[in-house]
């Protein structure tokens, strides 16, 4: 009896399903980098910039757009015609906010310091070699309130960056290379000037900025660690400079206060105190 012989599928199928998934990545990518363009921005973008900066067509980002507008991730504006980041994301990150442990056992802990200070706080993670703000209690300055819950803040300009840089070396190093983008006058922008003074935050526990990132405007953070001992966040406060470090040295109660605030947060996370 003659054995049934059944030809291969053709060959050109593999490789038609290996350009279709191909295919799809690159637009996901691409989606994720207009995204991020806009989230990197406060105002909102024109067609032309966005396609600029993403060296693409004006055909290829406008497609992006509008499917991105369809599922809400990306808004218009009527007038302008510009772009900026839809609704639908704010879903998104409520429920990572949700999901953060960090965020969850930190509650308590930046209530308690708030009331003790009297001053702005938040808690930070690193996300993409910036801070993300995952919690914020809202102090007594309404200008100061610019880092919202979501927002990105820059490592080598905020105490709550250089706390977890600190504990971060490869990370710094990275940092340090790419270059340090200047805020304000008193921005670090030196790496001969950030090292030593990540080496003396891991020394003492605690970092400060004077006006690095906002004028006018000084905060002190400290580490916060988890059961493993990794530093998974940072936790800090901030306002005036005049209230938090007079004479551009911060106040020792004001440190202790974060100290201990950053203590409690780590223990509730299963970090050995410190």
């Amino acid at each position: 009896m003659a054995r049934e012989h059944r030809a291969p599928p053709p060959p050109y199928r593999v490789g038609r399903v290996s350009l279709s998934v191909s295919v799809q990545i690159q637009s996901i990518e691409r989606a994720a980098a207009v995204l991020q363009l806009l989230t990197d921005r406060s105002r909102r973008r024109a067609l032309g910039d966005l396609a600029s900066e993403l060296r693409l067509p004006r055909g290829t980002v406008y497609g992006i757009l509008r499917t991105l507008q369809t599922v809400g991730f990306v808004e218009q504006d009527a007038e302008s015609g510009k772009y900026q980041l839809g609704a639908a994301l704010l879903h998104i990150g409520s429920s990572y906010l949700q999901g953060s442990e960090l965020r969850g056992r930190a509650l308590g802990a930046a209530q308690i310091l708030a009331g003790e200070t009297g001053e702005s706080v938040r808690i930070g993670t690193l996300h993409e070699a910036h801070v993300l703000i995952v919690h914020h209690v809202p102090g007594p300055d309404e200008r100061l309130q610019i880092p919202e819950v979501g927002s990105l803040v820059p490592l080598h300009a905020t105490a709550l960056g250089k706390a977890l840089l600190a504990y971060h070396p490869r990370l710094a190093a990275m940092v340090n290379t790419r270059g340090l983008g200047s805020y304000t006058a008193a921005t670090i922008t030196d790496a001969d000037r950030l090292s030593p003074e990540l080496e003396q935050i891991s020394r003492r526990g605690w970092a400060s900025d004077v006006g690095e990132f906002l004028p006018w405007t000084a905060s002190i953070a400290a580490p916060i660690q988890d059961r493993g001992e990794s530093v998974v966040g940072a936790i800090a406060i901030a306002g005036q400079t005049a209230r938090i470090c007079p004479d551009r040295s911060p106040r020792d109660a004001l440190v202790g206060h974060v100290i201990e605030a950053a203590r409690m947060v780590s223990r509730a996370l299963g970090g050995r105190p410190w």
